[in-house]
């Protein structure tokens, strides 16, 4: 897409970027009566519309696409120098460097007063191009042979420097060295790990403040550094006797993946007596890229974990040491637990990574069971809906990832709307999805969005509802059949409410997903990392422990398909996870989370119901949370177990009413259920008279 001068903006703006995750003990005696408000801060106002919303944001973004460009913007073209003869090597995350690019002049040239641009990611860690100084790292320096042409260098904003031609311009073929890192600090690059990172250029070949990307732009590919964290995973749940698989993944500080280590991983098992068949060690080569899945077998019901500790080849020094996740087994469980990040940023939008780097992340280092690619609509220097065969590729290749049974793919998108809130649009049918895009005026308000979708298997979800980078508008009810959820925390934090573990930033009073369900809205509740590092599943590495995972509660009779997601997504059987892999089951009378119970009548109305679960965490648990209809009505309080089951009686849930179960570790993850909803009275009047279903 075009880029306009004049309002000095990358189409990287932050606001959008993230940063930018059978022994069980019962229940202990210390129960705490607790009633909070769930908009505690001071002067909060029932909410009725959206004041934080960024309608300049959508404004700005309307013009780049309509205003008209020269002919000779964004002619050109640009190559890395000074490559080793072999080609361009791997550039390890994080590390110092120097770049040094020729730009070419295209046919119509640049006049006088033009400008080439250039540009890095702000975001991931790229030190930004300053022309100050070449003691300081990032310097940036732009020089020509061209006989009477100067250049002078300004930073804009976000990594953009312009660089203008001053005196008789660039006639065709006439190049620019552009030195990035010039001086003896050169500058630091990228610390998340992926190919084909761009070094943006873009050009005003006419001078009058309006520019184009140029055709490509060079490119460096990031690698991951040394292993210093080791990651295992194993699945949620399982049956006796099953065989299970275990991903074994070294991974860099910062959570990148991929590194040629050579070693053996010691493996121990703890859980029940009857112990899990598996090797003691695993060996990896340098093709394994620090990555390996194996099989287990697992025989009898318990909560089971497997420790690890790596051993680099040719060293006696133990490297680093994990733990997996709890896995619940079984003998004959009706449902399988899965494992989802179903919002995700590569580098077609803003975030990081190709698709395929991104799919074999999620598969082969996280471990997790469901992925969702969503890249923005419009967001990003090459916007989808500029370029749909982009997008078409990437179904494509998400397409191809799918592997019924093991491994979900969902093709999905952001509608990235700056004035009603985020959505990010799943597609579960065998119709070819459709990028309808928050900038087209047939589908820029969520209902237009939804009446495009009607008898379409897809779905919405609103994401970072409560707060930045922009608040969702509850004042438009979702749409009941394509928005049964709501994303209540990712790398953003939580949007749950005041009290919530890792609260969402610039988070606004009375627009909390508890204000939401006390408007009626009947959603159940996941977790996304919206992330943006390349690291599906396990973006809280670099995050600073903040997250968002999906734990998905599937028929156990299906097998693992986009349809088995989809119905259980619809039937609110998922609860979300603040990144851990915290195991947890809830049930009132029996019913499962996500339920709607018919309203008490009569003298039902003095009776109680039992609310029950079952948690497996990461870490020793500090509480169990019981929220009712706004407030937080009990707290649990514990003495560190990591595997805990248990029931309570609760007072009769009334006409209208919700409740939910929150888990909180020590280390401060956390798990919501998915909400218990009753019928509300107008529902039950209306059901006895013709005699419907109430609403799902």
């Amino acid at each position: 897409m075009g880029l306009l001068l004049r309002d000095l903006r990358s189409l990287f703006l932050c606001a959008c970027i993230g940063a930018l995750a059978p022994g069980c003990a019962s229940v202990p005696e210390e129960i705490v009566e607790v009633n909070e408000d769930s908009s505690a801060a001071p002067g909060a106002t029932p909410y009725a519309q959206n004041p934080w919303s960024h309608p300049e944001i959508k404004a700005e973004l309307l013009l780049d696409r309509q205003v008209a460009r020269d002919p000779s913007d964004g002619g050109g073209t640009a190559r890395l120098l000074d490559l080793p003869p072999e080609g361009p090597r791997p550039i390890p995350a994080s590390s110092r460097q120097s770049f040094v690019i020729e730009y070419e002049a295209g046919p119509l040239g640049i006049a006088p007063g033009g400008t080439i641009f250039f540009q890095v990611s702000p975001f991931w860690g790229w030190e930004l191009p300053q022309t100050g100084t070449d003691q300081r790292g990032g310097f940036l320096r732009a020089t020509t042979s061209v006989a009477g042409v100067n250049l002078s260098t300004t930073p804009l904003t976000q990594g953009l420097v312009a660089i203008e031609v001053n005196g008789p311009g660039l006639r065709a073929g006439e190049t620019v060295r552009i030195e990035f890192g010039a001086g003896a600090s050169g500058t630091r690059v990228d610390r998340f790990a992926e190919t084909g990172e761009r070094l943006w250029l873009a050009v005003d070949g006419n001078g009058d403040g309006i520019r184009k990307l140029i055709e490509e732009s060079p490119s460096v590919d990031i690698m991951a550094r040394e292993a210093s964290r080791l990651h295992l995973a194993l699945p949620g749940s399982a049956a006796a006797g099953a065989i299970v698989p275990l991903t074994i993944a070294l991974l860099d500080r910062a959570g990148n993946s991929g590194m040629p280590w050579v070693g053996q991983i010691d493996l121990a098992v703890e859980g029940a007596e009857a112990g899990i068949t598996m090797p003691a060690a695993v060996s990896l080569a340098p093709e394994d890229q620090g990555r390996k899945t194996i099989d287990l077998r697992v025989p009898a019901p318990g909560v089971y974990r497997i420790s690890a500790v790596a051993r680099p080849s040719g060293t006696e020094e133990a490297g680093p040491a994990a733990q997996s996740n709890p896995l619940v087994v079984q003998e004959s469980p009706t449902q399988t637990l899965l494992w989802g990040d179903l919002q995700v940023h590569t580098q077609l939008s803003d975030g990081s990574g190709s698709t395929l780097e991104n799919l074999v992340y999620a598969r082969d280092a996280a471990g997790i069971d469901v992925v969702a690619l969503t890249d923005h609509d419009h967001w990003g220097l090459k916007a989808l809906d500029d370029f749909p065969e982009v997008w078409q590729e990437q179904l494509g290749e998400v397409q191809a990832f799918n592997e019924p049974g093991r491994f979900v793919t969902v093709p999905a998108f952001e509608w990235t709307n700056w004035v009603e809130g985020h959505r990010h649009v799943l597609f579960f049918g065998s119709e070819s999805p459709e990028l309808l895009s928050s900038l087209d005026e047939r589908y820029d308000t969520p209902p237009e969005l939804w009446a495009a979708l009607a008898g379409k298997n897809a779905m919405t979800i609103a994401q970072h509802s409560a707060g930045g980078p922009v608040p969702t508008d509850w004042s438009i009810p979702p749409d009941p059949d394509l928005e049964p959820l709501t994303e209540i925390v990712s790398v953003h934090g939580s949007s749950e409410s005041p009290d919530s573990p890792m609260p969402i930033y610039k988070a606004k009073p009375g627009n909390y997903v508890r204000d939401a369900l006390d408007r009626g809205y009947r959603l159940g509740f996941l977790g996304s990392s919206d992330g943006h590092d390349g690291h599906p599943g396990l973006a809280g590495i670099a995050s600073g422990g903040k997250s968002g995972l999906a734990g998905i509660w599937v028929d156990g009779k299906e097998p693992r398909t986009r349809r088995a997601i989809a119905r259980a997504l619809r039937a609110r059987s998922v609860y979300a996870t603040s990144g851990p892999r915290i195991y947890l089951r809830v049930d009132l009378d029996g019913l499962p989370m996500g339920s709607v119970l018919d309203a008490p009548i009569g003298g039902e109305a003095d009776r109680t119901q039992v609310l029950s679960w079952e948690i497996a965490a990461e870490t020793s648990l500090e509480r169990v949370d019981i929220i009712r209809r706004g407030a937080r009505v009990m707290s649990i309080r514990l003495d560190g177990e990591r595997d805990l089951a248990g029931s309570i009686e609760v007072p009769v849930l009334g006409p209208g009413d919700w409740l939910y179960l929150r888990a909180v570790q020590r280390d401060g993850g956390a798990a919501w259920s998915s909400p218990f909803f009753v019928l509300r009275l107008q529902e039950v009047d209306a059901r006895t008279e013709v005699g419907s279903s109430p609403q799902p």
